[in-house]
């Protein structure tokens, strides 16, 4: 008797490297923090725990080299992305749509959510302190899954509902924007710092 394995999910991981500094970026993020008073007003005004720039900045690659050089980087993995995930698309036709910092204190946290609109989304890891959030990915098919049986302990990655990874600093994780996706809360005052982004094709 076989088994197959059909429909996997993908998880696209690769690092930081070339002309993309991890201390210059950290250095950016907290240049752009220090500066945006918008983005502040926004975050008090939801109630965010901690600062992002999702809702007041457009435009990272313009404001920092270090932003630049990043958003160079990762259209250029998102592209390699692709070439796996074997699309039938020109080179050239993802665009990087947005692109914001996210820097989340002790119990901050991320619900589960997913990229409507997108094609690829992913994170950059910029610090990740002892005791930040995992980040935690869900089968996309959860929601059917009404009377499963509970999975042994012994369940492989590659079967599990739920899978969590804790990335380090320098790490970029890219997946398919369905796939429902949240940061657990932080347990340490040091502050966890990302820049996330989604990809859109042109139209």
């Amino acid at each position: 008797m076989t088994s197959r394995l059909l429909f996997p999910t993908h998880l696209f991981e690769t690092r930081l490297s070339g002309a993309v500094a991890l201390d210059e970026l950290e250095d950016a993020c907290w240049m752009i923090e220090d500066g945006d008073t918008a983005g502040h007003t926004w975050c008090e005004e939801k109630g965010y725990p901690g600062y992002t720039s999702y809702a007041s900045l457009d435009d990272l690659p313009q404001r920092a080299p270090a932003f630049g050089a990043l958003a160079d980087l990762l259209t250029e993995r998102a592209e390699a992305f692709a070439r796996e995930l074997y699309w039938d698309i020109d080179p050239g036709d993802l665009t990087l749509d947005a692109f914001w910092i996210n820097i989340l204190g002790e119990g901050g946290q991320h619900s589960g959510h997913l990229h409507p609109g997108s094609v690829i989304s992913g994170t950059v890891y910029v610090a990740m302190p002892d005791g930040a959030g995992d980040i935690r990915f869900e089968d996309p098919r959860l929601a059917m899954m009404m009377a499963a049986p509970a999975q042994t302990g012994d369940v492989p990655e590659s079967a599990r509902r739920f899978v969590y990874l804790a990335p380090q600093p320098g790490d970029i994780l890219m997946w398919e924007s369905w796939l429902r996706h949240e940061v657990m809360p932080s347990r340490t005052e040091e502050p966890r710092i990302s820049v996330s982004f989604n990809f859109g094709l042109k139209r």
